[in-house]
């Protein structure tokens, strides 16, 4: 109750003290308003005498161009002179005092030289109003050089506002200009950041696969020497393959296809006919974009567990198609399945290391735009599901996922 009153209290103040703002802008309209017109007044009542002389005899069109253009050109040529001295003085907190003063001064002194600039152009081309009086410029300095005095005031703050206006639309474009910079400086900073974890992340895949690899054929080495030189020469392939493409996050699937075959060849050697692979791969996939060594860790797990640890022979089987717009892949295995590992108590680790690792490359890669599932097949075994968007190279999916990363 005592937090509630508090904050009512202070919504209050917030808006006494906005209303209270308001009435001192007001009041401060009102009152330059008022002494423009007061200066104004002044100025017909003091030079009441110099509109009766001047327009006497009525000017013509003409006459009237020649009289006013010099005056607004000469104002014209002063700005540059008003623009910095409102850099030069600008008005601000901590200095508002002094630098009003210097710009009250700076608008009489300048209005007093345009003022009198004018008049010697105005003399000199014998402008028609000036024809009553002597051709002495001192009489026309005396007659007219306060006269109408209060325009050159209000020129000089046009031409001060303009400049504020100027300034400050200056310094918008550099703000925003800066805030694009930070914005594209961060987003690269994102990205070099999430490359470097998906990149991590790749390379802790590549050691899983090759200690798995060197331990079955140093198993080789006792038993079938000839095969585990096979194996070693496939290996080679293998990681002469991944290192071709070890800067690139995504490759098409068929990049990824000859890839894995080569990695199977490997396993071919190992298990010879205990290992049977069946692809069904639709055309059309085969120019979509995947997670470089996506699969190879995802049929390493099925042999693992559906070959590996069962005695007969074992059966793998990858498909790949495209449904609304998503690339479906799936790898399935004869294995004994996961109820079958659960009564087993092989579950706890999910299929190992690669699972958890491929699982945070589709997240950072794809965010919520992916699925990762993993099921009992029908009639044995395990089936993994992946989908991800179907995004060929060069194309929109491709540069906007790119941009957003």
């Amino acid at each position: 109750m005592i937090l509630y009153m508090s904050s009512s209290s202070a919504s209050r103040s917030r808006s006494g003290s906005m209303k209270e703002s308001h009435r001192w802008l007001w009041f401060a309209v009102v009152i330059g308003w008022t002494l423009i017109g007061l200066i104004f007044t002044l100025n017909y009542y003091l030079f009441a005498d110099h509109y009766v002389a001047i327009f006497r005899q009525p000017p013509t069109l003409p006459q009237m161009l020649i009289w006013e253009l010099p005056y607004w050109f000469l104002w014209a040529a002063l700005s540059p002179v008003v623009f910095w001295l409102t850099r030069r003085f600008p008005l601000q907190r901590g200095r508002m005092l002094v630098n009003s003063g210097v710009h009250v001064g700076a608008c009489v002194v300048l209005s007093v030289l345009h003022r009198a600039a004018y008049l010697i152009i105005g003399w000199l081309l014998h402008v028609a109003v000036y024809r009553h009086l002597s051709s002495s410029i001192s009489d026309v300095f005396s007659f007219l050089l306060l006269f109408n005095l209060q325009t050159g005031f209000m020129s000089y703050g046009t031409v001060l506002l303009v400049s504020y206006v100027i300034d400050y639309y200056r310094r918008y474009q550099n703000e925003e200009l800066k805030i694009s910079r930070l914005k594209t400086d961060l987003a690269e900073a994102q990205l070099q950041t999430t490359q470097a974890q998906l990149q991590s992340l790749k390379m802790q895949l590549q050691p899983h696969f090759l200690f798995n690899t060197l331990n079955s054929i140093s198993t080789l080495l006792d038993e079938d020497v000839e095969a585990a030189d096979e194996m070693l020469a496939r290996l080679g392939d293998f990681l002469r393959l991944t290192l071709d493409n070890s800067g690139a996050e995504e490759v098409t699937l068929q990049e990824e296809l000859e890839l894995l075959r080569c990695y199977l060849e490997i396993e071919q050697v190992r298990f010879q006919d205990r290992l049977t692979v069946l692809m069904e791969i639709e055309p059309e996939t085969l120019e979509a974009l995947v997670p470089n060594l996506i699969l190879q860790p995802i049929v390493e797990n099925a042999i693992r567990h559906g070959i590996v640890e069962e005695v007969g022979k074992g059966r793998i089987e990858i498909h790949s198609s495209r449904t609304n717009g998503m690339l479906l892949l799936q790898v399935r295995d004869n294995g004994p399945g996961l109820q079958a590992e659960a009564t087993a108590g092989r579950a706890g680790s999910k299929r190992g290391l690669g699972f958890t690792l491929t699982r945070e490359r589709l997240e950072r890669l794809y965010a919520a735009r992916q699925r990762f599932h993993l099921e009992d097949a029908a009639p044995g075994g395990v089936q993994v599901t992946l989908e991800i968007p179907f995004v060929t190279p060069g194309s929109n999916g491709a540069q906007t996922r790119a941009t957003e990363q």
